[in-house]
Parts: C-alpha cells; structure tokens; sequence
C-alpha cells in the first residue's frame, strides 16, 4: 500500500537535502517541492504568518512511520507539522514502485 507525507519547510534548499536523505535511506521514493505558499497559523497563543514550501512525500506504507520520524528529527523546525496517510488507491505502477522501498 502506498502512502503520503505533507510537511512544509522553511525553503526549498532544506526540503531538497531532508528529500535527498530520505531517498538516500530509502524511506521515499519521491518528493515534489512546490511553489511558496504563504503561512498564517497560531502557535504560543500568537497569530504567525510566514512564507514556507509545501512538499509531498512518496514512500509505501510500511515505511511512513519510519519516514515521518526521520522527517521529524531533519526539520530546523521545533514543532515541524507533519502529517502522513495511507492511500486509499494508487495506479499499479506506483504501487509496485513504492512498494519496492520495502525490503
């Protein structure tokens, strides 16, 4: 089964070297960074507003804990938010794919 993690960071250059790690170690398979997305959120009783990058994390479901806690202890933020799921479906290419992550 696959699986997704969403994590923003603070710019693309970190979502580039914690995606490089995780496919290096083989918790991914893909991550897509995207475009910066503009942040308003309350944190410490304190209305905050940012700029972040959104990225996508591709791994197989076996793996999203392990990925989510490397993702976790990588990220320069103290309190990263990060959310993973498994996927309901995906094609049978993407399924053989991530699921080859999987020793």
């Amino acid at each position: 089964m696959t699986a997704l993690i969403y994590c923003p960071f603070p710019d693309a250059g970190t979502a580039e070297r914690i995606g490089a790690i995780l496919l290096d170690e083989g918790l991914a398979g893909c991550i897509n960074i995207g475009s910066p997305v503009r942040s308003l959120y309350q944190w410490d009783a304190k209305r905050g507003e940012s700029e972040e990058i959104p990225a996508l994390i591709k791994t197989d479901a076996a793996l999203l804990d392990r990925a989510i806690v490397r993702v976790e202890g990588l990220h320069p933020y103290d309190a990263p938010a990060i959310v993973g799921w498994c996927c309901d479906g995906a094609g049978t290419a993407t399924r053989a794919w991530l699921g080859g992550l999987v020793p």
